[in-house]
């Protein structure tokens, strides 16, 4: 065998043409040290930190990126996967032009589709010219506002091209903060009395579980796990325990969330406090979607509030510690187990289970995973009663529902009311009917992803395994209402061309799955065979359940519209 000799010349070349941008620029790394400041340079802290990066430089360019690889000593592949990962990221590389200072973002999905987003779009874009940024994105969670447009952080409700760029010429970039109930009325209203007696052993935690079990209670993030039993199953594995909350609603559709921390922000901190507390989980995440610039502020501001000023002697010793967490846009990190992706700091792909999140979790530990509302409802459960939210419901089904209803109806915004109500009684008693000029055509019960129902089927009871036999379900009951000016067959496509953008690409049923089907959907005529048979392959073989959900449209239009086919 020839032996090939390399002289030291040759090496101090290959090592002076190492991998471009990867040397760490001495002053790129000062100012991501100077962002940084006193922060812990821990590896779950990827995410956060980078925000401080795109929030300060509005883009996140190759340099910055290198020094802050080195100064959490990551690999700069590792750091360049997340970031672009999620869309709140701009990774400008060598070479590229960073885009402009200022993002006007306009919502494209379903309700401000309906509500004339598009043009909002082509207007923005002749009017702002090349100083501003003019993206389409998904679900902004303000639907009851269609349509809206986002500058910076500030989102411009029922947004016109006028009032958008006069937000533009005012630097108006802040998200605007509502007006809510504080610490300080929430505690001179009897607030944190229910947690005081759990600190100080005044109430006992297994006859928490039981309340919480008998009340009936399901997971209101969509899924609808019996919160109680989760809790229990839990407990039941050996700590430590952690708790994961998740925030990042971006199902097309939902605002419910976003609505109760706007107005009532520390019943959900009470709810969850009492539920770790319970269960016995050392550590609180809430992740909370990034969208949701003005909730972040309140949080911020109610936590440290609730830290200075605790309901107990006791609470010290035994509050666990709550760490607020920023999502980056990707839809996909409302799955469980992509959000505990994401809180560790890494890019939000769903992981194969079992085993499951209340074994291993967060940081490999038993994890009590639940949704803002959930918590919402804890307190209200323990004080009043299981029998109390039991006594709710109607069309023999129990509890109350949270609706987040926008479309063409008069009153759109969150309703609460029994669960089991049927969709025109919804659209009657709480909505205040049909938009004038607007006849009843159809409705999504749940969201993009829990398929579409005429308005022939508007009679039936709305609530968990209600919907299943009719290829739809209820999830985080997100109604969005259409009539007889829209299309079903347009709404479907629009909600595929979704869940395309938003597919984390990790499985190949959902990846390809999703641009096919649009790609067929886009045809004057459907294959309907093909489509049927892509559908099928999609919800057999995806890991999640974005491919899983992703063809219930599209499947519901070729079921109940089948003259818009024709």
């Amino acid at each position: 065998m020839a032996v090939i000799k390399i002289s030291p010349e040759q090496i101090t070349k290959k090592k002076r043409r190492g991998p471009k941008g990867h040397a760490v620029d001495p002053v790129s790394l000062e100012e991501v040290r100077k962002l940084l400041g006193g922060e812990s340079r821990q590896r779950d802290l990827l995410i956060e930190h980078l925000h401080k990066i795109q929030d300060y430089y509005r883009h996140i360019s190759s340099r910055h990126l290198v020094a802050l690889a080195h100064e959490m000593n990551l690999a700069t592949t590792e750091v360049f996967e997340v970031a672009s990962f999620y869309h709140h990221f701009d990774v400008v590389k060598e070479g590229q032009t960073p885009p402009p200072a200022l993002t006007v973002r306009v919502c494209e999905s379903l309700s401000c589709a309906m509500a004339g987003s598009n043009n909002l779009f082509l207007a923005l874009e002749n009017g702002l010219g090349n100083k501003v940024r003019v993206q389409k994105v998904p679900c902004v969670g303000r639907c009851q506002y269609a349509p809206v447009a986002v500058v910076g952080q500030n989102p411009v409700d029922r947004a016109t091209a006028e009032t958008v760029l006069t937000a533009v010429e005012h630097n108006a970039v802040k998200a605007k903060i509502t007006d809510y109930i504080s610490f300080e009325q929430y505690k001179a209203d009897g607030g944190y009395q229910t947690l005081k007696q759990l600190i100080e052993d005044k109430i006992d935690a297994d006859s928490i579980i039981q309340k919480m079990e008998n009340s009936g209670l399901r997971g209101l993030g969509g899924a609808g796990f019996p919160a109680g039993r989760k809790w229990r199953i839990v407990k039941g594995f050996d700590g430590p325990r952690l708790m994961a909350v998740n925030i990042d609603e971006g199902e097309p559709g939902t605002f419910k969330d976003r609505h109760y921390l706007e107005h009532d922000p520390h019943r959900f901190l009470e709810g969850a406090i009492i539920a770790a507390l319970t269960v016995g989980c050392d550590e609180i995440y809430i992740y909370l979607r990034d969208e949701y610039a003005g909730c972040r502020e309140i949080l911020t501001k109610e936590i440290a509030k609730l830290h200075n000023n605790p309901p107990s002697p006791l609470y010290n010793y035994r509050m666990p510690p709550i760490h607020l967490r920023r999502g980056a846009g990707a839809y996909i990190c409302g799955e469980e187990s992509a959000m505990v992706e994401s809180i560790e700091g890494k890019r939000g792909m769903p992981r194969l289970r079992p085993p499951f999140l209340a074994e291993v979790g967060l940081f490999g530990r038993p994890t009590l995973e639940h949704n803002m509302e959930t918590c919402y409802w804890v307190r209200d459960i323990i004080e009043k009663g299981p029998e109390w939210f039991a006594s709710h419901g109607r069309n023999e089904r129990k509890g109350l529902r949270s609706f987040s209803i926008s479309g063409r109806i008069n009153k759109p915004g969150v309703h609460l009311a029994p669960a089991g109500i049927t969709m025109r009684e919804l659209i009657a008693e709480y909505c205040g009917g049909m938009q004038e000029g607007h006849e009843f055509y159809g409705y999504f019960p749940g969201g993009a992803s829990g398929g579409i129902l005429p308005a022939s089927m508007g009679d039936i009871p709305m609530d968990f395994d209600t919907l299943n036999k009719y290829g739809c379900f209820i999830g985080s009951a997100a109604v969005v209402v259409f009539s007889n000016q829209d299309s079903a067959r347009e709404l479907a496509l629009n909600a595929m061309k979704f869940f395309e953008d938003e597919s984390c690409g990790q499985c190949t049923p959902c990846r390809v799955g999703t641009a096919k089907a649009t790609i067929l959907m886009e045809e004057k005529n459907w294959n309907q065979e093909l489509l049927e048979e892509l559908s099928t392959v999609m919800v057999d073989a995806s890991i999640c359940g974005l491919g899983q959900a992703a063809p219930n449209p599209l499947r519901c239009v070729m079921k109940y519209f089948p003259d818009e086919l024709r």
